[in-house]
């Protein structure tokens, strides 16, 4: 079988397996687990022997012209250089692992069929994204993957936080795909073409009449589907559905999908300053603020979607330095340990029996309840935070020493001050990402907050996922800067002397300072009981330790489901912690900028609609219904009142027509 054919059935198989798992969901029950896997697993499996075949070689290219037109054509086509053989693997792999992982996390599920039909669906979209040649035809793969998140962040439609999450999620998307589609008419206007070898080769020859204007459409749609600022405020809320769909979303489609885009059109990006300027100061706001804000944020799954945010802001980076080697590098070892990080977080989730008792500190001795999670979360941590020789150090290191080439002017595909950009942000980024993973690790297995019921052994398909996982979280790296520049455009990927001892640096110091910060406050609520934190909120002037305590904790008067009083980012953060939590108020900005405007707007139609329009079309209804209750109470069917009204009309015309003629 030609590698071509192997390639289009890549995609094929998961949407074939949705299809059928929604025909036989019912009917035929115990197909839909069966369904659910066989089709992913056979289109990893795929994607891997494409890979192969592939080999970081010349691209393989093939097309068939899918409608006729009449002027720029739409084609069925194929374009798998290095970059889209190995992302199709990884998202195979992860929506594999998320199959899995799902028969075990929701196997009392009612609406299991549906969720693994849609997710079966998602992934067939992001390899249609992943493989597609033609940008029209990668659109379709963006929007309907949009859709599925739309009703997989929703799947507990039953509670209102997962129905608004699915409205926002889909609406902030939808309003950077507006400019996003504008963006690819305009692209595909200049080039001649929708065709993605034909447009690079237009670029490639200074043919882009307007490129600053459709590098900025197209990176709106980026912002939003990527989650990045200032279109990142759907991603947090995301979080209401089920933990696996967040595995999925931020570890291998949806999210992954607006850098892939970037990564797979660079020149175009790279023919205008500006906007690569632009990409550099979205990359380096949404790094600084996403770290902010998983330091303040309580619920495990909130850290993690923000940790999302700003890892996809170092790809965001990489590319705004004109290194999308280093950029999707960091996107497949990012996609192994984050997919690891939610799966874990999944497992501690299912422990407590709850969607709902995800608060850190208000666990309690889970290192020993869940091991598997507590070693695998582990390791998928410290590949976060970038501490060698885990995988998450070598792809952070890259995009570093790619921004330290800039600012040194060793390339001249980006300007000097986006190298600046992206290197003091990554380099802040990373001692704010290990202060809030290590805040994470001491809260979630060491906390001291109210013990969560034991729900017994957690299936062994969520166990044995998260092992899988650990590996390449561990051993990717190592392996893969050595060998991805094969498969990559050629540019060296090992960490640089200067930016690694920097980075770790800073890698060591976050963790450092925020584990001092939790051992202080453990003190402190070690010698003080909790019951006096909760009966003293306000602090005494007699206990001096309640009263450190009682500004880091909120008084609860029930002390066994008291929230953990140690929790380092509090104290770390200090008065811009209560902004942080809430992501500094983006969402305030947006309701009032946006929301109340068009609300005020609808009102006015509203008003306009019922009280003048529909005023004048009563009263045009109005006259003819006054005019026939008149002439109708005229018709009394009396033979006098005809024959007396006859006269009275003659006697009238009678005297109007001598007046007439008197007046002649």
């Amino acid at each position: 079988m030609t590698t071509t054919t192997l390639a289009a059935l890549v995609p094929l198989l998961p949407f074939l397996g949705a299809a059928a798992g929604l025909l036989l969901g019912r009917t035929a029950p115990g197909f839909v687990r069966p369904l659910a896997v066989l089709p992913t697993l056979a289109a990893l499996v795929l994607a891997a022997i494409v890979a192969v075949r592939q080999g970081g070689n010349a691209s393989l290219d093939a097309a068939t012209e899918l409608t006729p037109t009449g002027s720029v054509p739409i084609e069925l086509s194929l374009h798998i250089d290095g970059f889209a053989a190995l992302v199709a693997v990884l998202v195979g792999l992860v929506a594999t692992c998320v199959q899995i992982y799902s028969t075990g996390y929701l196997r009392e599920d009612p609406r299991y069929p549906s969720y693994a039909a849609l997710v079966s669906l998602f992934t067939s979209a992001m390899l249609l994204v992943v493989y597609s040649g033609d940008l029209i035809v990668l659109l379709v793969g963006w929007e309907v993957m949009g859709i599925c998140s739309y009703f997989l962040v929703g799947h507990y439609w039953e509670t209102p936080e997962a129905r608004a999450a699915s409205i926002k999620a889909f609406l902030v998307t939808k309003l950077g795909d507006v400019p996003f589609l504008i963006g690819l008419f305009a692209l595909a206007t200049d080039a001649g073409s929708f065709q993605i070898t034909k447009v690079l080769g237009t670029v490639a020859h200074g043919g882009l009449d307007h490129p600053t204007l459709v590098a900025l459409l197209l990176l709106a749609g980026v912002a939003g589907k990527s989650a990045q600022f200032p279109l990142h405020t759907w991603l947090p809320d995301a979080m209401a559905g089920p933990t696996p769909v967040s595995a999925l979303i931020h570890a291998a489609t949806m999210v992954a999908a607006g850098v892939y885009f970037v990564a797979r059109l660079l020149p175009v990006f790279e023919a205008s300053s500006a906007a690569m300027i632009v990409l550099a100061a979205m990359a380096a706001v949404t790094m600084v603020g996403s770290g902010l804000a998983a330091l303040a944020q309580d619920d495990i799954k909130r850290v993690l979607a923000y940790s999302t945010m700003g890892q996809l802001g170092y790809m965001t980076g990489a590319l705004a330095v004109g290194d999308r080697g280093a950029a999707v590098f960091h996107l497949l070892s990012h996609g192994a340990f984050k997919a690891l990080l939610f799966l874990a977080a999944g497992v501690i989730i299912h422990a407590a029996g709850t969607n709902s008792l995800a608060a850190m500190s208000r666990m309690s001795h889970l290192r020993d309840r869940i091991p598997d999670a507590y070693w695998t979360m582990t390791v998928a941590l410290l590949a976060l935070a970038a501490i060698p020789p885990f995988s998450g150090f070598f792809s952070k290191e890259s995009v570093l020493g790619a921004a330290e080439h800039v600012t040194e002017g060793h390339t001249g595909h980006a300007p000097g001050a986006a190298g600046w950009i992206v290197l003091v942000a990554g380099l802040l980024t990373a001692l704010l990402t290990a202060a809030y993973a290590t805040r994470l690790w001491l809260l979630t297995f060491y906390g001291r907050g109210a013990e969560a019921p034991d729900h017994g052994r957690q299936p062994l398909t969520m166990t044995v996922v998260l092992w899988v996982l650990a590996v390449p979280s561990l051993a990717l790296g190592g392996f893969a800067y050595r060998t991805l520049p094969d498969w990559f455009d050629g540019n060296d990927l090992a960490p640089t002397l200067t930016t690694s001892v920097l980075g770790t640096g800073m890698t060591l110091a976050g963790a450092l300072v925020t584990y001092a910060a939790w051992r202080h406050l453990a003190g402190l609520t070690a010698r003080v009981p909790l019951g006096a934190v909760a009966a003293h909120p306000e602090g005494d002037a007699g206990l001096v330790e309640a009263e450190a305590i009682a500004t880091h904790a909120p008084a609860y008067g029930d002390v066994a489901s008291a929230p953990d009083p140690a929790d380092p980012g509090r104290l770390l953060l200090g008065p811009l912690h209560r902004h942080a939590a809430v992501g500094f108020h983006l969402d305030a900005v947006y309701q009032n900028l946006c929301v109340r405007p068009v609300l005020a707007g609808a009102s006015l139609v509203r008003f306009l609609d019922r009280e003048v329009v529909d005023t004048y079309v009563r009263g045009a209804g109005a006259l003819p219904r006054w005019l026939g209750t008149a002439v109708r109470r005229a018709q009394t069917g009396n033979l006098q009142t005809y024959v007396s009204a006859l006269l009275a009309g003659t006697v009238v015309l009678a005297v109007a027509a001598l007046l007439v003629a008197s007046g002649a």
